[in-house]
């Protein structure tokens, strides 16, 4: 017998005790029109990848807990950063690997559509890339994007870049354009996905502040495109950078509607107004993990 949210959210996934900062609780989303998105805005240890995929655990079934039918995690949320010389590659397998398929099951038990950022070894090849996969409601991995604009030095220097971004049908848009990061510098990858037809773009991102910090390209991607852009970025100290005070934003038309940040693992949860094509309510839903 099928189970439903609720009795999947309660059936044996050990949930971490969690507030909830209920002032800013959105009300339920209106069927049909609207639709619940959670940010996991984590605080990936860098290397530790038990510790990053019980993290991650938790915080897809709290997303599901909160109504959330859509939930996107940041780059790199299993690996932290910079891990290639603590943690090696071999482990990076063909997706999906055990841990992936577990994953896609998670989604289909909870019914929700997952973007989750996790590296991958290509089959015919042998490449690494740092990628960013959509699981369907019903488990099924149905997109996938390969960073394009990778650092070929440094914590990046394991991946192979992407050759192209490709739209792809996500409930229940009829397309969407996936980036990761740097994907937003410059306007060439969010252009080819507005061709493609994508109605919105969604990013995992792992984009510090500071020198080299988001200065202006993930407004430009919207104004360029007129696509409104979905950025989960994340948080807490890592081996290389700082990301305790980088914010996940929602944007539009050339302009931020929120800047999310949180010095600790939390999640934000929003309602989209799908016919509008902009946030149902500027309230949001903070849950710290």
């Amino acid at each position: 017998m099928a189970l439903t949210r609720r009795q999947a959210l309660h059936a044996g996934l050990g949930l971490a005790a969690s507030a909830v900062l209920a002032s800013r609780a959105p009300a339920e989303p209106a069927p049909g029109r609207t639709l619940r998105i959670a940010f996991l805005h984590l605080a990936p240890l860098p290397g530790d990848l038990a510790h990053n995929r019980r993290l991650l655990e938790t915080a897809v079934a709290r997303a599901a807990e909160q109504g959330a039918t859509w939930i996107i995690t940041p780059e790199l949320c299993l690996t932290g950063y910079t891990f290639a010389d603590r943690l090696g590659t071999d482990w990076i397998l063909p997706q999906p690997d055990p841990w992936m398929a577990d994953m896609c099951r998670l989604a289909a038990r909870l019914r929700v559509t997952l973007f989750l950022s996790h590296p991958e070894r290509d089959r015919e090849s042998g490449n690494l890339h740092n990628s960013l996969f959509v699981i369907d409601a019903d488990g099924t991995i149905v997109g996938r994007h390969r960073k394009i604009r990778t650092l070929r030095v440094g914590s990046e220097a394991w991946s192979t870049p992407g050759r192209q971004a490709a739209a792809v049908p996500v409930r229940p848009f009829n397309r969407i354009g996936m980036l990761i990061c740097a994907d937003a510098y410059g306007p060439e990858i969010c252009k080819s996905l507005q061709a493609q037809g994508a109605e919105l773009l969604v990013s995992a991102a792992a984009w510090a502040p500071g020198h080299h910090g988001p200065s202006g390209e993930w407004e430009r991607c919207t104004s360029d495109t007129g696509l409104p852009l979905l950025v989960c970025n994340r948080t807490g100290p890592d081996r290389t950078l700082d990301f305790t005070k980088a914010e996940t934003v929602v944007v539009k038309d050339g302009q931020r509607l929120l800047s999310l940040s949180s010095d600790r693992s939390a999640m934000f949860v929003i309602d989209w107004d799908l016919q509008a094509k902009t946030l149902a309510r500027r309230e949001y839903q903070t849950v710290y993990l």
